[in-house]
């Protein structure tokens, strides 16, 4: 077994790593203690765009994971791509509504009044209440020039019970409701890679790792960002052939033993 070392930071995603639903995958806690007993800053980078950064936070801490400070989220990456002041139509969860609400004028698009006027820009991510009302609004906001922006392009959401229709299903449904592509934010895109780098200034990729479970999201991003890539069998990703990834581990606990 290949020795990983201990990277000054991990960038360690959390559905499918972390949990699962939110229900700790075994082993995953004690991983975490691990890392950082070696030394190792962990960030948390998750393209969950939905759930505000706070209550992620606190779900972290509950399951026995210190993580005030230590999470980014796509919602984050989404607003360095709208500009303050916009008028800004959100199609998302309370977290994507949240973030883009600190700089922004948002209307929510599964409000139930009709919102009037012209549109900045919509920006698009996971959320429950999703249908026709919202994609006829997103769909139509951007047709009268308002920029398409996605926290995220990811088509599934891992869960206890298996894959859901992600974010990304969500933006493409709009996508070809309004025959344009979005600007995505998070992993393996440029806006959630400035938000890493934001955070670990003065840090080289060679001293980072980027642990995940999906290869065309955090294998990606891993390249993006110039650093290695550990993948885990615990989420989306259950073979691993076609996988160029540096380690590979069942699950969270086995990338910790090979530090």
């Amino acid at each position: 077994m290949n020795k990983i070392g201990v990277p000054r930071v991990v960038l360690c995603d959390l559905d499918g790593v972390i949990w699962l639903g939110h229900e700790p995958i075994q082993g995953s806690v004690d991983a975490i203690a691990r890392l950082r007993a070696l030394g190792a800053q962990v960030l948390f980078v998750t393209n969950n765009s939905a759930t505000p950064v706070h209550e992620v936070e606190a779900v972290l801490k509950r399951i026995g994971i210190p993580a005030d400070g230590c999470v980014l989220t796509s919602a984050q990456a989404a607003v360095r791509l709208v500009r303050p002041s916009e008028r800004v139509l959100v199609c998302g969860g309370a977290g994507l509504v949240a973030q883009i609400g600190e700089i922004a004028d948002v209307v929510v698009g599964h409000q139930e009044a009709e919102p009037e006027g012209v549109f900045d820009a919509v920006v698009v991510g996971f959320h429950w209440e999703f249908n026709d009302v919202v994609l006829r609004r997103a769909a139509q906001a951007i047709k009268s020039g308002a920029r398409f922006i996605a926290s995220n392009d990811d088509a599934t959401y891992p869960t206890p019970e298996g894959p859901i229709p992600g974010g990304g299903a969500i933006m493409d449904a709009i996508a070809a409701a309004c025959g344009q592509t979005a600007q995505v934010a998070g992993k393996p895109h440029q806006a959630m890679a400035d938000l890493v780098r934001s955070r670990c200034a003065n840090i080289e990729p060679s001293q980072m790792l980027m642990i995940g479970d999906r290869v065309s999201t955090d294998g990606q991003f891993a390249k993006v960002l110039g650093c290695k890539f550990a993948l885990v069998l615990s989420g989306v990703t259950l073979d691993p052939s076609d996988s160029d990834a540096d380690f590979i581990g069942r699950a969270l606990c086995d990338i910790a033993d090979q530090m």
